[in-house]
């Protein structure tokens, strides 16, 4: 493909939104994503590769699983990726390609390592000495008037749907009135839980003018039909039992993809796909040719038609969010088999982000609730993943086939806890005690937020 008539790529992606947005038939009003979706093809079985930030994106931003890419945990804890020459800017630029960054990246201590041509802003809200800079979604409009040098990669991060959330306005917004929100799953549904969705959708409401005002822009300067927009979201909801879980309430995303090579028309797609798909179906589209190092497939083959499916299996982990709990999960279509390591039998409560919800569930003796160290659900009847299986006999050989094809992929793709069991955190890393009631216990330092 000639690099004259190469498409735009931007990714557009939220912070712990999960599905819980209108196209995916929740109650939580997202006009511009819905608009997006009947311009587009929406993938109701879409997966992050880890339900916690950095390692994430780190996941979406290179095409690789997290512990390849190296990022075990959050950048501003003193996390980083191996070689930042995986980067999906380096590829493109190599190409021809324009990059600019906007906001939210949180793969690096400093976002100048990762090799952007230009940071439009570096607005995120992680980095507690980060001053607050333009609006990410300003600068990025503002870039878009610009008749930017083309082919252009732009990441636009926002800091919506982060908490802490804005008041809800259910005056303006009825669908913010308390008395008639349902919480996400598998939650309560309590006064106090009703009225931490109200104020989450008023952060998703927040979310999606962004998204809009940026289709807009690509509408007025007449690049929308030579752009792609990957529109999602980095992992599951900031409520317990979502994010930092490998249940499909943590690694479950919106994904949203419109522009040529097919993704146009309100398509819907049921199979499975990774958030680790983007970065080569970026590359395909270009015409790019996929480096080795890149884990996951390029969607366009299945939306052209040319293939069923792209996975029969998809995989995700989880190692430092504040604390350590290191975790791996595969998921076929029909079951889920997640494993523990280590032998700590509580919750880890520093890596659930304060919350209504959160004292709600510890006043109601959250931390006498079992937690197995190995899971097995029925994704059929159990979607929720509740009812553990682990032990049932009938399904010895699903466990045993699961297992087989968990530890191969951790093989194939150099997992290191393989090696003994544990994942050691960098030198210098703040790495919290499982034992705290919270990120923000007083004995840290530092009182900046948290992913």
């Amino acid at each position: 493909m000639s690099r004259a008539t190469s498409p735009n790529v931007i990714f557009m992606h939220s912070h712990n939104t999960g599905q819980f947005v209108q196209p995916y038939g929740y109650a939580v009003p997202t006009p511009n994503l819905r608009r997006l979706a009947e311009e587009g093809v929406l993938f109701r079985q879409a997966f992050c590769a880890a339900p916690t930030c950095s390692p994430s994106r780190a996941g979406f931003l290179t095409g690789m699983y997290p512990h390849s890419a190296g990022m075990l945990g959050l950048a501003h804890r003193g996390f980083a990726m191996s070689d930042y020459g995986r980067h999906i800017v380096h590829t493109l630029k190599a190409n021809g390609y324009h990059t600019a960054l906007s906001g939210v990246e949180h793969t690096a201590p400093d976002v100048g390592v990762v090799g952007y041509d230009d940071v439009l802003s570096d607005w995120d809200d992680n980095y507690a000495d980060h001053a607050r800079q333009r609006d990410p979604a300003e600068a990025a409009i503002e870039f878009l008037k610009t008749s930017p040098q083309q082919p252009f990669f732009l990441s636009l991060g926002l800091n919506e749907t982060h908490r802490p959330f804005p008041e809800a306005d259910p005056e303006n917004h009825p669908a913010e009135d308390v008395r008639y929100c349902r919480p996400p799953r598998p939650l309560p549904d309590t006064p106090a839980t009703r009225a931490d969705t109200a104020n989450f959708k008023a952060a998703a409401r927040i979310m999606d003018a962004k998204f809009g005002a940026m289709l807009d822009a690509l509408d007025d300067a007449g690049l929308a039909d030579n752009t792609v927009v990957f529109c999602f979201s980095d992992h599951g909801l900031q409520f317990p039992r979502n994010m930092c879980n490998l249940t499909d309430h943590g690694i479950g995303v919106f994904l949203v993809i419109r522009g040529p090579a097919g993704f146009r028309g309100g398509q819907v797609f049921d199979q499975m796909v990774s958030l680790t798909d983007l970065v080569p179906t970026a590359y395909d589209v270009a015409g790019i040719p996929i480096p080795d190092h890149v884990q996951g497939q390029s969607l366009r083959p299945l939306v052209a038609g040319e293939v069923d499916d792209l996975h029969d299996y998809v995989f995700a982990e989880s190692n430092y969010h504040a604390a350590y709990e290191p975790m791996r999960a595969i998921r076929s279509e029909r079951y889920k088999y997640i494993r523990r390591y280590g032998d700590r039998d509580r919750l880890v409560l520093p890596n659930v982000d304060e919350s209504p919800t959160k004292h709600l569930l510890l006043d109601r003796g959250w931390l006498d609730q079992p937690r197995e160290q190995e899971m097995l659900y029925d994704l059929v009847f159990d979607p929720d993943e509740q009812n553990n299986l682990f032990d049932r006999s009938e399904l010895a050989d699903v466990r045993a086939e699961l297992s087989r094809k968990l530890e191969a992929w951790m093989r194939e793709t150099g997992d290191p806890i393989l090696e003994t069991g544990v994942v050691p955190a960098p030198a210098g890393a703040r790495v919290d005690d499982p034992d705290w009631p919270s990120a923000r216990h007083p004995q840290r330092q530092d009182q900046g937020m948290e992913t």
